[in-house]
């Protein structure tokens, strides 16, 4: 089983017509997964609470990445912009 990682951090938007709703990923880690990144993308598996759902690493443009925070999620685990959340992520096969 893959090593769970853990990211800390503040639930943000992006200021566009229907943003995506997202925390930042640490710079160390989009160092770590550089290599396997396929334009930018990295496959994981996330836990937030009680739900688990499968996504991507995604690029900010600025050399870092996010991982975005389904609707569905946020509402189920009652999540706001502005929240500190904790979640984990696990590397998956593409």
């Amino acid at each position: 089983m893959e090593k769970s990682l853990k990211v800390t951090g503040i639930v943000e938007i992006f200021p566009l017509e229907n943003p995506w709703v997202y925390i930042r990923v640490p710079k160390e880690y989009t160092e770590m997964f550089k290599d396997i990144a396929e334009r930018g993308l990295v496959p994981i598996t996330v836990t937030l609470g009680s739900s688990t759902w499968d996504t991507s690493l995604l690029p900010i443009g600025n050399g870092t990445q996010f991982i975005a925070l389904k609707k569905a999620v946020r509402k189920k685990e009652r999540i706001e912009v502005g929240d500190s959340i904790e979640l984990s992520f696990i590397l998956r096969n593409p």
